[in-house]
């Protein structure tokens, strides 16, 4: 499936929808260049699966894994920009992020560890339109 948002809020929009089919054990994987808003789709996430819109969501660019609770479990935001090896992955408590919804930006930091059970979206920008993303969501087996 592809989605067309042209502007930031459109891309919260794509976000809290999705999240909404999200369940315990969903693995999402975040594709896309730097500056594609592959945080800001995390965010959104987040906070919809949280129910609060005003959450705080930092980036785990530095803390490499943030937590958050929700009504399906728990919810983990990794960012593997800076991992060096995919091995690095097991000092993060890869395996129990299983038992809730796990988001992962730069998930080919993962290597051959990435699962192939998954749900990959790809956020690119479009030439000469800034502010518009093209949203592409595939479901892996």
């Amino acid at each position: 499936m592809k989605i067309t948002a042209n502007s930031e809020s459109e891309t919260v929009q794509a976000a809290a929808k999705l999240a909404h089919e999200l369940e315990p054990g969903d693995l999402v994987f975040l594709h896309g260049n730097l500056g594609a808003g592959k945080t800001v789709f995390a965010r959104a996430l987040v906070r919809t699966l949280a129910g609060d819109e005003s959450l705080e969501v930092p980036s785990p660019t530095f803390t490499l894994l943030q937590t958050y609770d929700s009504e399906k479990g728990p919810v983990n935001h990794y960012d593997l920009y800076r991992l060096k090896d995919p091995d690095e992955i097991f000092e993060l408590d890869w395996e129990e992020s299983v038992n809730g919804i796990t988001i992962v930006e730069w998930p080919e930091r993962l290597g051959t560890l990435a699962p192939s059970q998954r749900l990959d979206i790809t956020l690119s920008n479009v030439k000469n339109k800034p502010d518009v993303r093209e949203i592409e969501i595939k479901r892996s087996a």
